[in-house]
């Protein structure tokens, strides 16, 4: 081959390489780039602010409710309480006559109905009243045939009236003494085999035994003392400041040992202070019968003046909750619950007041709230 022929071939041979080279470029160039597709960020889905749950949740895991009820912790009396029985609510069960007790039917703490026996007691007096009794009926008995044959000589004009009178009149007495007799023998409660039954003016609870098997007691000697639970009373001790400023009337909560909140008024206010406590009485009469509460037992009371003005709400410390930053209760609705965004004010004697967010009369969760913080995290999650 020719030195000239084989400059040609290998002109030919760089052309060729150089337009492949830039068919290659520009082919890469105009096919699309799907090796790094544009990534997508999702938006996480808003947290649920209502829960659907049942009842039978509610129970289980100890969910109480509550109504909202106006009130202001800063402006609210806050006092210790006690319960306590009313006047109408105790009863003293005594012995009528002297005697020896062989019988005690009731033990402390024991149920007790109106007019049921709790002990007997054997009386000389007793088995007296009963003879006066027997004698008295005799001689009406006695006064009631003479009068009929009375009667029956007065009709055949052989006595004249005067004889009929007078044993119309002796029957009059008799009748009344046998009237006497059973009268005493029932107001000592005697029995029919001559002994005396103590007996329960009223329903309750036996609270106090003196009274002892073979004991001889005198008359009137108290045996046993009853309480009523339906009639009970709560003693609030307030300083002497917050006295001033309460009056009869007012509207009270009581919270319980259990966390229950009872509602009341004060029924009265001690015009001095204890000379010990520095603090004036309180009584605050409750709503209705709560025969939950038992005498003696520890509350915490809360009075609001009427001259305060509301205020906000007041609700139990345990329904604040806190959900994604806010402060939060869980109002009761139809289905469940709904988060309520609500601001706080005072909080005292484990109790928080509101000052917006919720109004008085609507009902929500109370004790163990926080389930259902932790039920509405879980529906979150699984979004």
């Amino acid at each position: 081959m020719s030195p000239a022929l084989r400059m040609t071939l290998f002109g030919t041979a760089v052309l060729a390489a150089g337009g492949f080279g830039y068919w290659l470029a520009a082919s890469r160039q105009a096919a699309p780039d799907t090796a790094q597709p544009q990534a997508q960020v999702e938006k996480p889905a808003a947290q649920a602010d209502e829960l659907t749950l049942n009842a039978s949740y509610l129970d289980t895991v100890g969910i109480k409710t509550e109504a909202v009820t106006s009130g202001n912790l800063s402006l609210d009396v806050l006092a210790p309480g006690v319960v306590s029985a009313a006047s109408n609510g105790i009863g003293v069960i005594t012995a009528h006559t002297s005697g020896t007790i062989i019988r005690l039917a009731k033990q402390l703490g024991d149920t007790v109905r109106a007019g049921e026996t709790v002990a007997i007691v054997e009386s000389r007096d007793a088995t007296a009243m009963v003879a006066d009794r027997s004698v008295a009926e005799s001689k009406a008995a006695l006064a009631r045939s003479q009068l009929a044959r009375e009667q029956e000589l007065f009709n055949q004009r052989v006595t004249p009236r005067q004889d009929l009178e007078r044993a119309q009149a002796e029957l009059a007495v008799a009748d009344a003494e046998v009237q006497r007799a059973r009268e005493a023998a029932a107001a000592a409660h005697v029995t029919a085999n001559g002994q005396i039954a103590v007996i329960s003016p009223l329903p309750g609870r036996v609270t106090a035994i003196s009274a002892a098997l073979g004991t001889f007691v005198q008359p009137e000697t108290e045996l046993f003392r009853i309480a009523d639970p339906r009639f009970i009373q709560v003693e609030a001790a307030v300083t002497a400041n917050d006295a001033l400023r309460l009056t009869i009337g007012d509207a009270a909560q009581v919270m319980t040992s259990s966390g229950a909140m009872l509602a009341g008024k004060v029924r009265s206010i001690t015009p001095n202070v204890n000379e010990q406590t520095r603090a004036a009485t309180a009584v605050i009469a409750l709503d209705g019968s709560h025969e939950a509460l038992s005498q003696g037992e520890a509350v915490q009371v809360t009075i609001l003046p009427k001259n305060a003005g509301p205020g906000g709400v007041v609700v139990p410390e345990d329904a604040v909750q806190n959900v994604g930053g806010r402060t939060v209760v869980f109002v009761r609705t139809a289905t469940g619950f709904k988060v309520r965004p609500i601001s706080v004010g005072a909080r005292a004697g484990g109790r928080v007041t509101i000052l917006s967010g919720v109004m008085p009369g609507e009902t929500i969760a109370t004790a163990n709230a926080f389930f259902l913080k932790a039920e509405l995290g879980k529906g979150g999650d699984e979004e």
